[in-house]
């Protein structure tokens, strides 16, 4: 079996002098590089004291899920003839929270809306998203379900 690495460099950049000194004396804003890339700003949910215009790691998974299901699906369809003109998602999330203030996923939901140029095969567009659920790598590694609503529509 091949293994692929992944890298990244996450750094904390919100001490504002006192460090952690307190609940409310730091942010929660951080840095992910990755070499050769942009840099990610990202902070905690909103919910918790962070920067609601920074991505946080809520928006990175449902993201990462909604991506990996696009690229398997791309590829399928390239290999069996099927033309993607156009692929929108609406992802969503739920994320249940315990009395510790902890929470974890519970269930992902992926609505992505494709337009396949007309002669495609419109079932086996469909049918297509079960083996990119099956197949997306991120898909495989979380311990929650990720479901699809898929529309499939002729351009």
């Amino acid at each position: 079996m091949t293994a692929h690495t992944y890298t990244a460099k996450l750094t904390w950049t919100g001490n504002q002098g006192e460090g952690t000194s307190g609940y409310k004396a730091y942010t929660r804003d951080y840095d992910v590089a990755i070499e050769g890339k942009p840099v990610i700003k990202g902070s905690s949910d909103p919910n918790y004291l962070g920067d609601a215009t920074r991505h946080n790691p809520e928006d990175l998974l449902l993201a990462a899920l909604s991506a990996c299901h696009m690229l398997w699906y791309l590829h399928l369809c390239a290999v069996n003839r099927i033309v993607v003109t156009e692929y929108e998602d609406h992802a969503e999330g739920v994320m249940e929270m315990a009395r510790d203030g902890s929470g974890r996923f519970t269930e992902v939901t992926l609505r992505p809306r494709v337009t396949v140029a007309a002669g495609s095969d419109v079932g086996k567009a469909e049918g297509l998203h079960e083996r990119a659920g099956e197949l997306c790598n991120i898909a495989r590694s979380v311990n929650f379900g990720v479901g699809h609503e898929a529309v499939v529509v002729v351009g």
